[in-house]
């Protein structure tokens, strides 16, 4: 028996205790959470094995932009524990009756949400999101097999330490969830193919490591995406807006999925624009990676930019920068280059405005405000499991109704067919 196959049997024992309780006790686990996260003792020992990752981190020559990613503070637990809290103040979607109807025989038929049974996530750098996606789990009535990256080992495992202890305290099995602890390339890969075991997995991190989920896995895999994510600066754009939005977009956090990586400037208001957003970028030394024509407006600041240019996920104080003639151009880049993640338009023309929300085929389209929210959180979901930039079952932030599939309930009196 493989390392992957213990843990899904485990998995698969522990799931049906949850996938029948009610929303009172699984929000008892999540208060118990954040409860023991809130803990001093626990908090000292989260925060030094955080400092151990970094550490190795540095050691290995990862860049500060990712070390930031990494790092836990005690505000970070304190957010993460208010995460858990504001769980339980949300929907349960199990049992939810989404429609329902009686057919010309009697029979009633009806719709309902169920629980997905034992849900698979394989993520990066980021240790919050163990804490994310083993409540959202809970909630959703799933056990949760949880594998982050090498980079984090140390932080997870005293995070899940701690959640383990909590679901027990509740009265529940342990084995709800559980960490991947040994992080090699062959365990990723059994876990891909733990079919047997696993009903779906969703990657969470890089395009590298989405690309060799969606290419190994025989578990159906939710697609969350990278992001390429462009802002689109229209002519009649306020400019003061405009570099606000740009500005916060790119350098509020630049290492996440929804911050911005290309700016298209209308050619009409781009003399006008540009000047003042390089003045702004400044702050953060933001390296500007632009066309031609951004360069004669801006001189030597401008880097070259490269066909690749426009199609990275930069994740780092640089951005790309194309001049357009006119929105059609401005939307036809961003079909050629976009992930499908986050895009927004700055406009005070509301034909526009209509017009592009309507033809870019993105996830989430914006009109006049920043694509950083992009989130489960600010979206009014809770914590979330990630950005789905694909179109089958879930898009966009994925919060407690996406890690539930339907199923029918019929009731008769004896028909037959």
């Amino acid at each position: 028996m493989d390392y992957m196959e213990q843990l899904g049997q485990r998995a698969a024992l522990a799931k049906k205790s949850l996938a029948t309780a009610s929303t009172g006790e699984k929000n008892r686990i999540l208060e118990e959470i954040a409860r023991r996260l809130r803990m001093g003792e626990n908090e000292e020992k989260i925060l030094a094995a955080n400092e151990e990752d970094i550490a190795h981190a540095r050691e290995n020559g990862i860049e500060e932009v990712m070390v930031d990613r990494l790092r836990l503070t005690r505000d970070r637990i304190q957010g993460i524990a208010d995460a858990c809290i504001q769980l339980t103040n949300l929907e349960d979607p199990v049992g939810q009756i989404i429609e329902g109807s009686v057919r010309p025989n009697g029979m009633k038929l009806s719709k309902v949400r169920t629980p997905m049974g034992v849900v698979g996530i394989i993520y990066e750098s980021r240790p919050n999101v163990t804490v994310d996606a083993a409540s959202l789990c809970i909630k959703s009535g799933n056990a949760a097999i949880l594998r982050g990256g090498k980079e984090a080992i140390c932080s997870n495992k005293a995070l899940m330490e701690v959640m383990r202890e909590a679901v027990a305290a509740c009265g529940f099995p342990k084995d709800l969830i559980q960490l991947v602890e040994d992080t090699s390339r062959e365990v990723s890969v059994q876990m891909m193919k733990a079919d047997q075991w696993i009903d779906v997995l969703v990657p969470r991190g890089g395009a590298g490591l989405i690309q060799s989920v969606v290419q190994n896995a025989t578990v159906p895999v939710i697609e969350t995406g990278t992001g390429n994510c462009h802002i689109y600066i229209d002519s009649s754009a306020d400019i003061a807006m405009a570099v606000n939005l740009t500005d916060n977009g790119k350098t509020q956090r630049p290492s996440v999925c929804n911050a911005l990586e290309t700016c298209l400037v209308h050619r009409d208001i781009a003399e006008r624009f540009l000047p003042a957003l390089a003045e702004r970028l400044k702050e953060h030394q933001v390296e500007l990676r632009g066309c031609r024509r951004t360069a004669q407006i801006l001189g030597e600041q401008v880097v070259p930019a490269t066909e690749q240019d426009y199609a990275t996920e930069f994740l780092d104080y640089i951005l790309a920068v194309r001049v357009v003639d006119s929105l059609e151009e401005a939307i036809e880049h961003i079909g050629r280059y976009s992930t499908g993640h986050s895009e927004c338009i700055v406009t005070e023309s509301y034909h526009n405005a209509k017009r592009f929300q309507e033809e870019v085929d993105s996830a989430c389209v914006y009109v006049n405000c920043s694509t950083r929210f992009t989130d489960g959180g600010e979206f009014g979901l809770g914590a979330e499991i990630g950005i789905s930039t694909q179109k089958l079952h879930a898009r966009g932030p994925m919060g407690l109704k996406e890690l539930t599939t339907v199923k029918y309930l019929i009731s008769g009196d004896g028909q037959i067919r």
